[in-house]
């Protein structure tokens, strides 16, 4: 009777979800739109650019001069590569769990609602922990840096907002139903 309860526990266990995986996918796609545009394309700043400024008195490394914009970089890529690590974490923990109709997934409303609540995330913590609490650098420096790191935290939780909505109006989705069911989420 035991091994009979015990077998019945394993049947009736939850599927697991999709949450983790789509959020974890969206801090580490966050990271690299932020490190990307931001820190490479549009030159804005770097991990380290207001740190003659900060709260916790990491040295300066002016990203104006050779050696100051050797260090920037060095901490941009320290930070591509966590990027890089969420999005592998990411991929491996959907891939694990995900084992029939893995198209119907990436279709699916409710992965992208939970990347986009995972995006916002990474703005959010990001935006108070390196802007705010530690100072170490800001959206845009300048006059107006309060303003940009103040539409990065108001991204941050649209992006929340947006991203969890979007993957309620998507249909649950069992990761190990066996394909050809309906219970995929809808494009």
């Amino acid at each position: 009777m035991a091994t009979s309860l015990g077998e019945a526990r394993v049947g009736i266990s939850r599927p697991a979800s999709i949450q983790l995986p789509g959020i974890v996918l969206g801090v580490g796609m966050g990271g690299f739109a932020d490190g990307i545009l931001l820190h490479q394309l549009l030159r804005w700043h770097h991990m380290l650019t207001s740190t003659d400024h900060d709260r916790i008195g990491v040295k300066y490394y002016d990203p104006h001069t050779v050696s100051g914009l050797e260090m920037n970089t060095l901490w941009d890529g320290v930070f591509h590569t966590v990027c890089w690590l969420a999005v592998l974490i990411g991929l491996g923990v959907l891939y694990s769990r995900v084992t029939h109709d893995r198209l119907r997934v990436w279709a699916s409303r409710v992965l992208w609602g939970w990347m986009l609540v995972g995006w916002g995330l990474f703005n959010l913590v990001e935006g108070l922990l390196d802007h705010q609490i530690l100072g170490i650098h800001h959206v845009r420096g300048g006059p107006h840096q309060a303003w940009w790191d103040a539409a990065f935290l108001v991204l941050g939780a649209v992006l929340v907002a947006g991203g969890y909505l979007l993957q309620r109006s998507g249909r649950p989705f069992d990761p190990s139903a066996a394909a050809g069911r309906t219970e995929g989420g809808r494009a």
